[in-house]
This record gives structure tokens, C-alpha cells and sequence, in this order.
């Protein structure tokens, strides 16, 4: 695992995200590397149109594009 050190965080943000980690009975360290983790998890949207651009041209049934999608959904 790596460490990431942030500096310069606003007060009011540092206490923020206290309460929200406590809130979950975590550390902030923990609270903080759950949330970096699903940020990196989940794709921008710049991301996900260049998936799309990557593979256009198909053709997918309505179907196929339903079960597709709620595919991708379950994996969150």
C-alpha cells in the first residue's frame, strides 16, 4: 500500500469529514482510504464517453442494452 499526505485542508473540511468517518465508526484514515478507493473505482464521465466512442458502430437490442446495463449496476 502507498501513503498519500494532503496538506492545507480547511478547518471546517477537516471537521467534516471527522464527523462522517465517526458517523461509520471509522478512523478518519479509514473513512478517508474507503473514499479514495471508491473514487478511483468509479469512472468519469470523460472516461466512460471514450468507452462508448471505443465501441460504437454495434448494434445492441434494447434487451441486451437493459441486461447490459443493469449488469454494470450490480458490480457498484
Amino acid at each position: 500500500m502507498t501513503n498519500i499526505l494532503i496538506r492545507n485542508v480547511l478547518p471546517e473540511a477537516h471537521q467534516t469529514l471527522v464527523r462522517r468517518a465517526k458517523a461509520r465508526g471509522l478512523s478518519l484514515q479509514q473513512f478517508l482510504s474507503s473514499e479514495l478507493n471508491r473514487l478511483a473505482a468509479t469512472p468519469t464521465v470523460d472516461e466512460v464517453l471514450s468507452r462508448v466512442e471505443a465501441n460504437r458502430g454495434g448494434r445492441v437490442g434494447l434487451g441486451q442494452a437493459v441486461e447490459d446495463l443493469a449488469s454494470e449496476r450490480s458490480r457498484r
